[in-house]
């Protein structure tokens, strides 16, 4: 994969019927994939090297942005989702790569404003079920 424009990689969430809306007006953002390990070392281990069990372990996916809200109707949903607690499935597109696509909830939603500046809003996502990827 090329060097890819950061600007180019887009969120969208669940609009609730069926179709996907992108996240407002994200000016930076991450996704992180984890996997917890579990740890099956025993008195046996050849040299007391560290064993681990092969898909044992919990995977998550966190997603983070902050930006600026475009429109009334993106903040709506993305507040109307955190205070909900509702979980709504969410596409991470990024280009020339692939797109995931899965169950997320919104984990934090922070509203920040400077007195001489746009009020913009910081947002962390975490999985919530099992997630797919769609190779381009």
């Amino acid at each position: 994969m090329s060097a890819q424009k950061g600007k180019d990689l887009l969120v969208r969430a669940g609009n609730g019927s069926g179709g996907f809306v992108a996240v407002a007006g994200l000016r930076a953002r991450q996704i992180a994939f984890n996997a917890e390990t579990v740890d099956v070392t025993n008195a046996d281990s050849a040299g007391r090297w560290r064993e681990l069990l092969a898909g044992a372990g919990v995977r998550r996916a966190a997603i983070s942005g902050s930006g600026v809200f475009r429109d009334e109707a993106s903040d709506l949903r993305l507040r109307q989702l955190f205070f909900e607690g509702l979980i709504e499935t969410f596409q991470i597109v990024v280009p020339s790569f692939g797109t995931l696509e899965g169950p997320f909830q919104i984990a934090s939603l922070e509203y920040r404003g400077d007195h001489a500046g746009e009020v913009t809003f910081d947002m962390s996502l975490d999985s919530a079920g099992a997630l797919s990827f769609t190779a381009l």
